[in-house]
């Protein structure tokens, strides 16, 4: 069997997701414009949602679950009176619900009591994530629903304002990993004594990658590994430790939270470290010789 090829185009793309793909649509789109097969993103969004997409090719893609752990952000629309099999506007109305012109006041405190800081979610069927190795989205395809443990996410940041439509409610949410947006809006509208669904969700930021540096695929620029690691804190290391990581050096556990990306005097990363014993650090990936190939 032929050797693959080694990656020869490596670097982060920051891509602004259109409505009506998926994320993997990005991948494939990415792979015939770069004409680089070893290429993945972080953060799924569903097909119908938009904004920031992190796609890493060539290497970096061995950087991707870090992150996937950052933090992110969304705006959307909560309509109010409207229940779906998808928790959003991409589904079946499964129930309606005669709801008076919603308070603002009332759901702004509701959010802020019941849907802010940690809290636990159950995840929807219509979601990625595998359980017994099946998909959620794929079980629900075949009418199967099954129980689903709530997860704990953190919402940071759950803020609501007025529209034009006094049944929607404009929402702007920070929060972790693994937070379901469509879930939140669900819930809240439970809260306020009726159902709700989520419709024109859009991702802002994940961790310091914001919609402003976000480009289509055709346009994509291509940031450095050390530019994709840039919310781990940086650790900086002389020549001749530099020379001794792609080895498996262990370091003193270095100051600041980790993972650790090191660097070496260039601001080239080396590697990623994580937390070996309480005073040391060793390498989780080494990215060291891996752009010469």
């Amino acid at each position: 069997m032929a050797k693959r090829r080694p990656p020869s185009v490596h670097g982060l793309a920051v891509i602004d997701k259109p409505a009506g793909v998926t994320s993997h649509d990005v991948v494939n789109q990415m792979r015939r414009h770069l004409g680089e097969r070893r290429i993945g993103h972080a953060g799924t969004l569903d097909p119908d949602a938009t904004g920031v997409l992190l796609v890493g090719v060539g290497s970096v893609t061995r950087l991707m679950r870090f992150l996937t752990e950052r933090g992110k952000s969304y705006v959307g629309e909560i309509v109010f009176g409207t229940e779906t099999s998808t928790l959003d506007a991409a589904g079946e109305i499964t129930a309606t619900h005669d709801m008076a012109p919603i308070d603002l006041d009332e759901a702004r405190r509701l959010a802020v009591e019941h849907l802010t800081g940690p809290i636990l979610q159950v995840p929807p069927m219509v979601s990625a994530l595998k359980v017994d190795g099946r998909r959620l989205h794929e079980l629900a395809r075949e009418g199967i629903e099954i129980e689903r443990a709530p997860r704990p996410v953190t919402i940071h940041r759950f803020e609501l304002a007025a529209t034009d439509d006094p049944m929607v409610l404009r929402a702007e949410v920070d929060c972790s990993s693994g937070t379901y947006i469509r879930s939140l809006a669900a819930d809240l509208g439970h809260l306020l004594g009726g159902g709700a669904h989520l419709r024109n969700l859009r991702r802002t930021a994940i961790g310091s990658f914001r919609l402003t540096e976000a480009n289509t695929v055709e346009e994509c620029v291509l940031l450095s590994a050390a530019e994709a690691m840039r919310d781990l804190t940086a650790v900086v290391v002389d020549d001749e430790t530099a020379a001794l990581v792609p080895t498996g050096r262990v370091l003193p556990r270095p100051a600041g939270p980790g993972p650790w990306a090191v660097l070496d005097r260039s601001g080239a990363l080396l590697a990623v470290y994580e937390s070996f014993r309480d005073d040391l650090a060793k390498p989780c990936v080494v990215l060291a010789g891996a752009f010469d190939q």
